[in-house]
C-alpha cells in the first residue's frame, strides 16, 4: 500500500468528554438512496449462496453463450459489478471517490491484478511489465484526485508485490531469509540499494533465471514509488532520525480456506487459527498491541484496522480515545467497497479516516478478480447476514413510510 499524503499525529492523552459507542444499527443508510439499498441486498444475497461463488466464472462463461455479451455485461454491471467496482473509465471512478467523499469515506484504489503460477501468461515478464503500467496509471489517477477540487483528504492505493514479482520467488526469499542467520545477500539494505541504484544485483543462493526476475521487479516497484519521491525522502529523513517506521494493515480472517489446503498438500502444520473465536481473540491481541505502539510513536506507526467486524471497530474506537489517538491520527480503518456500508457510514459520520477498497477497470479484468476474492472470502459473505437484515428494515421503512422523503 502507497500512502500518498501526509499522516498526523496530536499529543497523547484521552480526548475531552466521555467515549460513546457508535451505532451499527444502520441508522447511517438514510445517507444512501432506495436503490443503491435495494442492488446492495440483492447482491449480498446472491454472494452468500455458494453455488454462484463456487462456479462463478462458469456460470459467467454460460451466460454469455446464452444471453450475448451485451446483455450479459449489462445484468452484470447492475449488479455485481455495480456493486463492489468504481467503474472503468477516470469519470466513473472519479464519480464514485466523489460519492464517497460526501458520505465521510476515502479512496483506497485497488488494481484488479491476480497472478496465477501455473500460467505461463500471468507469470511471465510481460505480464508483469504490464501490472507496472496499470499501477503507474492508478498513481497518476491518485494524483489527478488530489490536485481535484473538495475535501479528498488522504488518497491510498493498495499494491501487491505479487503483481510485480513471482509468487514462487517471494516464497523463495521468505523462506531463505527466516533461516538462522538468514543470507546477507538479501538484506533489505542491500535489495533497497540495488533498487535506487539499478546496479546489477548478484545472489549466490538464486539461479540465475531466480536472479534477473528479481531484479527486473525491483526495477518495477522503484518506478511505482518514484512519484512519491519527495514523500519517500521527507518520511526517509525522519524514519533515520526515530528509528524504522512500521506500517500495518491489520486484516482479519483472510485466505482461511487456501492456506489450510495448501498445509494439508505440503503435510505441514495448519497456519490459521482453529476457530472462530481464537481468530477473534488473536486479532484482538494485536490490535491492543499495535494500538499501543501508535499511542508511543505516532505517524512512525501507521495502522490500517481491516475489518468488518463490529467488535473489533468498536474496541478500535474505544482504545483510540482511552489511549489519546485522535481522529485525524495515524489510524485508519479498511473495508470493502459495497460491503459493510452499515460499518463504514457511522465511522465516517462520527469523523474516523474510513477508506473503502474501490477496484476498477473493465468487466473483462475485474469480474475474475472479484469471484477469486469471493471465493477467497465465502465466510465474509456468509457471515454478512446482520447487514442483509439492515437493509430490509431499512428499505421496509421506506415503503412503509409514507410521506417520507428519500435521498437520491
Amino acid at each position: 500500500m502507497l500512502w500518498t499524503c501526509r499522516v498526523f499525529c496530536s499529543q497523547a492523552g484521552p480526548s475531552p468528554g466521555g467515549w460513546k459507542p457508535l451505532s451499527f444499527d444502520g441508522g447511517a443508510f438514510h445517507l444512501k438512496g432506495t436503490g443503491e439499498l435495494t442492488r446492495a441486498l440483492l447482491v449480498l444475497r446472491l454472494c452468500a449462496w455458494p453455488p454462484l461463488v463456487t462456479h462463478g466464472l462458469a456460470l459467467q462463461a454460460w451466460s454469455q453463450r446464452l444471453l450475448g455479451s451485451q446483455l450479459s455485461g449489462a445484468l452484470l454491471r447492475a449488479s455485481i459489478y455495480g456493486q463492489f467496482v468504481a467503474g472503468e473509465t477516470t469519470e466513473e471512478v472519479r464519480g464514485c471517490v466523489q460519492q464517497l467523499q460526501t458520505l465521510g469515506l476515502r479512496p483506497l484504489l485497488a488494481v484488479p491484478t491476480e497472478e496465477e503460477p501455473d500460467s505461463a501468461v500471468k507469470t511471465g515478464e510481460a505480464w508483469y511489465e504490464g501490472n507496472l503500467s496499470a499501477m503507474l496509471r492508478c498513481v497518476d489517477l491518485s494524483r489527478g484526485l488530489l490536485e481535484s477540487p473538495g475535501p479528498t483528504g488522504n488518497i491510498l492505493m493498495q499494491l501487491k508485490i505479487t503483481a510485480l514479482m513471482s509468487t514462487r520467488l517471494c516464497k523463495e526469499l521468505t523462506s531463505r531469509v527466516r533461516r538462522p542467520g538468514g543470507s546477507l545477500e538479501l538484506s533489505p539494505e542491500r535489495l533497497a540499494e540495488a533498487m535506487d541504484s539499478g546496479r546489477d544485483l548478484q545472489v549466490s543462493c538464486l539461479s540465475v533465471e531466480q536472479t534477473r526476475h528479481l531484479q527486473a521487479s525491483l526495477s518495477r516497484l522503484h518506478r511505482v514509488v518514484q512519484d512519491t519521491y519527495e514523500q519517500l525522502r521527507r518520511d526517509a529523513e525522519a524514519a533515520d532520525r526515530a528509528g524504522l517506521a512500521f506500517g500495518v494493515k491489520l486484516v482479519r480472517g483472510a485466505y482461511l480456506e487456501k492456506e489450510r489446503e495448501v498445509a494439508r498438500l505440503q503435510g505441514t502444520e495448519d497456519p490459521t487459527q482453529p476457530d472462530y473465536k481464537a481468530t477473534s481473540q488473536s486479532y484482538s491481541r494485536c490490535l491492543e498491541l499495535m494500538l499501543t505502539q501508535v499511542s508511543h510513536r505516532g505517524p512512525m506507526c501507521p495502522l490500517m484496522v481491516a475489518s468488518h467486524n463490529e467488535d473489533s471497530v468498536h474496541q478500535a474506537t474505544k482504545r483510540m480515545w482511552e489511549l489519546g489517538i485522535p481522529l485525524d491520527g495515524p489510524v485508519c480503518f479498511g473495508q470493502l467497497l459495497g460491503m459493510c456500508d452499515h460499518v463504514s457510514l457511522a465511522l465516517g459520520q462520527a469523523g474516523y479516516a474510513v477508506y473503502k477498497s474501490i477496484p476498477y477497470g473493465s468487466l473483462e479484468e475485474v469480474i475474475p478478480y472479484l469471484i477469486r476474492r469471493a471465493q477467497e472470502n465465502q465466510s465474509v459473505l456468509r457471515g454478512a447476514r446482520r447487514e442483509q437484515e439492515l437493509l430490509s428494515q431499512e428499505l421496509r421503512r421506506r415503503l412503509l413510510g409514507r410521506g417520507l422523503r428519500v435521498p437520491h
